[in-house]
């Protein structure tokens, strides 16, 4: 009977006093949804430490219970532990940069966002929000007064405060989310994939800001370059194990600890089970010579079975999804969208401007739209979408009538959260031409890891990354003429997107992108630049 080598992950303690420990803690979602397996693990104060794992792992939910342990008092915050414990040192406080903006937020005006970090009221909030929009780079603060949108005051001027957080870009509501928590002022920091819709500046300035924290911060990110830059130590959570490993070093030093690890682990394997081999074939030999050679025999499939107890499970890697193709809609023929005029933020003015163009994409033309946060990316794309509605034309964008649009949102609202993943695709198979073959359904959800009871499982309840890979699974069944994909590496593990961006590149529809993400965008076939601002 194999057994999990847990002691050989912790390769070192992270230095400076324990500020966090998990003890023996068990945690599952639901019945028969385990999560964590009696993890234990610390984290040292003043370190920045990377959580890793695949898509699903239970990465957000570690944060969850962190921050249940901080308000144990309170259970409406965070999550509470099967078994074991969680020790938080006296006193310290915890704060966290959620990855996407709860929807009820979204009404919410910047002031009241911020007032809800807190417990109680604070009289000295409007420097306190100044202050950390100024360390998150948000620029839309420097001047002071911008635009109302209402049409019964659209003269009137209305403090950047009292701005509705949904007016903000995809970026800019990155920026506020890490805002959110570094206005609390915590001891230790949680922040859920922080660069996701962040332009290069604001990653730069984020790793800034994190190479120069003198605090605790724990970080959940794919983005190994970002995390070669301050990361003291990685956690890494094992789906198959359900366990925690600890190493020191950033991602680079992990992956190679990793990988010598399991070469030994198969070395060893492999001479224990040649041993094995040989004792038990001894075995059989004596076996059949009777009389004091049966005991011999005796011994030596004992010491056979001990040396089965002693091999132990190797650490399987990450899943990564298949290679995979996104069907296009066949017999269209010309320009399938077209756009003659579109607007833009003048990021100094906050005016919208009014640019004309010439822009046709027809089969196998690919565009990608691209400029800094906040300058209407998002907002251009969400026109082009709807200007595929015969019911929502759009002045300057014209999509050819009959192409199907498959839309990869940032926030994945083209889904219905309360369907089940099963119901979701469901849907999209029958939209197509009316047909249903759950054959096809459950392999194409298979191929990006969508099996067992996640096929039952509500959209809502997914991780962020198990949403994106469900977008992904909707894009291949639909078959779409026009491909629009806002920000298609959220969330995502980094091991898929290279196989993201290969579909991507051999995608023979029209496709707009938009990404910050340099190395994926190199990887696929662009013939188009539409760059907002110039």
């Amino acid at each position: 009977m194999a057994k999990n080598n847990q002691s050989r992950s912790t390769v070192g303690a992270f230095s400076g006093d324990t500020v966090l420990r998990f003890e023996d803690v068990s945690f599952e979602h639901g019945h028969n949804k385990p999560i964590l397996d009696e993890v234990t693990f610390n984290v040292r104060r003043g370190t920045k430490v990377t959580l890793m794992g695949q898509n699903g792992a239970g990465k957000s939910t570690i944060f969850g219970l962190i921050l249940g342990a901080e308000h144990a008092g309170n259970s409406t915050e965070g999550y509470k532990p099967e078994s074991g414990m969680i020790h938080i040192t006296n006193g310290a406080t915890v704060a966290t940069a959620r990855q996407v903006i709860p929807r009820a937020d979204l009404e919410l005006t910047v002031r009241e966002f911020f007032a809800n970090c807190f417990g109680e009221k604070i009289y000295d909030l409007d420097p306190k929000i100044d202050e950390v929009l100024e360390v998150v780079n948000l620029n839309v603060h420097k001047s002071s007064k911008v635009k109302a949108t209402s049409k019964s005051s659209s003269s009137a001027l209305i403090d950047v405060k009292d701005r509705l957080v949904k007016t903000f870009s995809g970026g800019q509501q990155a920026r506020l989310l890490l805002a959110s928590a570094l206005i609390q002022d915590p001891d230790i920091l949680l922040l859920d994939e922080p660069t996701n819709n962040l332009d290069k500046a604001g990653i730069e300035h984020l790793t800034q800001f994190l190479i120069n924290y003198k605090k605790t911060c724990l970080v959940i990110s794919h983005d190994a370059e970002f995390l070669n830059a301050f990361t003291h130590g990685v956690l890494y959570l094992d789906i198959h194990t359900r366990k925690i490993e600890q190493y020191v070093g950033d991602y680079k030093d992990v992956m190679d600890q990793i990988t010598a690890r399991v070469e030994k682990e198969n070395m060893d394997n492999a001479r224990r089970q040649k041993e094995i081999d040989a004792k038990k074939y001894q075995a059989g030999l004596f076996a059949n010579k009777g009389g004091q050679m049966r005991l011999v025999a005796k011994r030596m499939r004992e010491k056979a079975e001990e040396l089965e107890e002693e091999i132990v499970d190797v650490r399987r890697e990450d899943k990564t999804i298949k290679q995979f193709y996104i069907p296009s809609q066949q017999d269209l023929i010309g320009d399938i969208i077209s756009i003659s005029k579109y607007s833009y933020l003048d990021l100094k003015t906050h005016k919208p401007i009014m640019r004309t163009a010439k822009i046709a994409l027809r089969r196998k033309n690919h565009m990608i739209i691209s400029g800094p946060n906040g300058i209407g990316k998002s907002t251009l794309i969400e026109k082009i979408y709807a200007a595929s509605k015969p019911e929502t034309p759009v002045e300057g964008i014209k999509i050819m009538d009959g192409v199907r649009v498959g839309y990869y949102r940032q926030d994945f609202s083209m889904m219905d959260f309360n369907d089940t993943v099963y119901q979701s695709l469901e849907k999209v198979i029958r939209s197509v031409d009316g047909r249903f073959i759950e054959t096809e359904l459950r392999a194409t959800a298979a191929a990006f890891l969508i099996t067992g009871e996640m096929v039952h499982t509500r959209i809502g309840s997914l991780s962020e990354g198990q949403k994106g890979l469900v977008a992904f699974a909707r894009l291949v069944l639909l078959r779409p003429g026009l491909l629009i994909m806002d920000e298609p590496t959220n969330h995502i593990n980094f091991r898929h997107i290279p196989v993201i961006a290969k579909a991507l590149d051999a995608y023979e529809g029209a496709l707009i992108l938009v990404s910050h993400v340099p190395e994926f965008v190199e990887q696929i076939k662009i013939d188009q630049t539409l760059e907002m601002g110039k």
